[in-house]
């Protein structure tokens, strides 16, 4: 397990969460509590509109967290999948000032994602959370403060992990492309390398301000050798951790890709046109056009692996 988040951590990190969310998310936030009622915990959003601002170009990132699946469903098909391979993901659309606001938000249990950023072997939870995050909606101040420390403990399992992976001296952002890299390569990510580049880019100062507030509770001794911005800093990590961090991190990939492509799998069945979705995500980041038969898009699970196979190969994702 990764080291605990410190005050000063948490602290920043909910006046990170303080900022306001974009006004067409408001609609997006009230058709899911009336959709999963006194089940939700909370709502974070997260992704390109959270960059941008704008709510309305593309696809919203959302994630609902609820007290338990067995709240959140009255479908027992929805929850076995939800606590076997978490999270669902669904599609959700509603109109904004006289245009639509479209969003793909995850289900996933409040007790899943307190265990995921911190105890999960797979990125699949810290490698996302630990980038920038907005709460979107908190039931009460408790529930608020349980999400903003899962957020902060993100940030420390990222940076346990990462760390020997970096060479003895590294500042903020050599640090986060390394560790981004490899949980990019975990999953079956359309991303070029350079989106990685573009989003230290975005929140430089997120990245920056994170770091030097979570290292001094880090797993391994690091100190400041350079206090100008951006700071410089040197750790001490044996070679044998190093080694250990880089097997861990292989054996991540493999398992991680396995597992994304289960995932997309059943978002083929959990979120309306995701056969569709997902051919075009794929063409939209990796270029490579893509072409299904009626039989795979009627049975993917069935016919969709040939088509899996051949997109691979073609450099659709990796």
């Amino acid at each position: 397990m990764s080291a605990l988040p410190p005050e000063a951590l948490i602290a920043w990190m909910q006046r990170h969460c303080a900022q306001p969310a974009p006004a067409a998310l408001q609609v997006l936030q009230e058709r899911l509590l009336a959709q999963y009622g006194d089940a939700v915990q909370a709502i974070l959003f997260y992704g390109s509109c959270l960059r941008s601002g704008d709510a309305l170009d593309g696809l919203v990132d959302l994630y609902v967290v609820v007290e338990s699946y067995r709240a959140a469903y009255p479908r027992t098909l929805l929850r076995l999948g939800n606590a076997l391979l978490p999270p669902n993901v669904f599609y959700l659309e509603a109109p904004f000032a006289g245009r639509v606001v479209r969003a793909k938000y995850a289900v996933l249990s409040l007790s899943d994602l307190q265990r995921g950023v911190r105890r999960w072997f797979q990125s699949y939870l810290w490698g996302r959370f630990a980038q920038p995050t907005g709460l979107l909606y908190a039931r009460d101040e408790a529930v608020a403060r349980q999400i903003i420390q899962a957020l902060a403990q993100a940030v420390m399992t990222f940076i346990d992990r990462t760390l020997p992976l970096a060479p003895p001296g590294f500042d903020a952002a050599g640090l986060w492309q390394t560790g981004l890299g490899h949980s990019y390569r975990t999953e079956l990510r359309a991303e070029k390398p350079e989106r990685t580049r573009q989003l230290l880019a975005d929140y430089q100062d997120y990245y920056e301000q994170v770091t030097q507030a979570a290292l001094p509770a880090a797993s391994y001794a690091v100190s400041v050798t350079d206090s100008n911005l951006p700071r410089w800093y040197c750790a001490d990590i044996p070679a044998g951790a190093r080694r250990r961090c880089r097997l861990a991190w292989q054996v991540r990939q493999a398992q991680g890709k396995l597992l994304s492509l289960l995932r997309l799998m059943k978002a083929a069945f959990t979120f309306r046109g995701g056969v569709d979705y997902i051919v075009w995500k794929l063409e939209r980041h990796s270029g490579v056009k893509i072409e299904l038969t009626p039989r795979q898009r009627r049975h993917p699970l069935v016919f969709g692996w040939s088509a899996v196979w051949r997109l691979y190969r073609q450099g659709a994702f990796r």
